[in-house]
């Protein structure tokens, strides 16, 4: 092999060899879907709790039209999570809902004079968080995502029973919230009195991974 040839197969190899480190190190940059500390940081376990409860200043909210003012507030409200997988971003990562609750609540729906209590059944829940950016909460093994709402009227309790198909938040790095935006539950079961139709909207953050020393807020990539 001449002098050229030779040069140009050594230059072709490094080349080869460049392309090879540049590509995984752009992989292990991207880091995995769920990581704590920062974006592309350390990865969620597989086990791992995820907890959050309201973001500051907010309230959870069940309105009776999608960005309505009659309906139900509520001042404390909390999900918890368990990891499952969590793969190289970008991908999807998969948890599943143990808990959620709602408390603190009040109604100004029309003949209702107050909220005994809100329970969200049929725990646990499957749900997804894509690197794009979306969180989707759909049915577990125990039936559909559903909500029971027990409202004070003059006349008693009045039990109003509402599901949905699935839930979409919106994950936000910048302070490691998950944002709920008029997401439909319909009226499963339940006299008249009871809203046909009900929109959940709460804003949850920083979610934080408790299974770590310190909690460290929990980032999607």
């Amino acid at each position: 092999m001449d002098k050229r040839a030779l040069s140009a197969a050594l230059g072709a190899a490094v080349a080869a060899v460049l392309a090879v480190t540049a590509s995984a190190s752009a992989t292990a940059s991207a880091g995995n879907v769920l990581t704590t500390g920062a974006a592309g940081g350390t990865a969620v376990a597989s086990g791992d709790v995820l907890s959050a409860s309201l973001a500051t200043g907010t309230k959870a909210r069940i309105a009776t039209t999608a960005g309505g003012s009659t309906g139900i507030t509520c001042g404390t409200s909390a999900f918890t999570a368990t990891a499952n997988t969590n793969p190289a971003a970008p991908g999807t990562a998969t948890e599943t809902v143990t808990a959620h609750t709602l408390s603190s609540c009040t109604t100004n729906i029309v003949g209702a004079t107050g909220v005994q209590s809100i329970t969200v059944n049929n725990l646990p829940f499957a749900a997804s968080v894509s690197s794009g950016g979306s969180l989707t909460v759909s049915a577990g093994a125990a039936g559909p995502i559903q909500t029971t709402l027990k409202i004070n009227t003059i006349l008693g309790v009045t039990t109003c029973v509402y599901r949905a198909g699935s839930l979409t938040a919106t994950p936000d790095n910048a302070d490691n919230s998950l944002t709920f935006t008029d997401q439909l539950f319909t009226k499963y079961s339940g006299p008249g009195t009871c809203p046909g139709s009900g929109y959940f909207t709460a804003k949850y953050g920083p979610v934080l991974d408790t299974s770590q020393a310190g909690s460290p807020a929990v980032f999607v990539n």
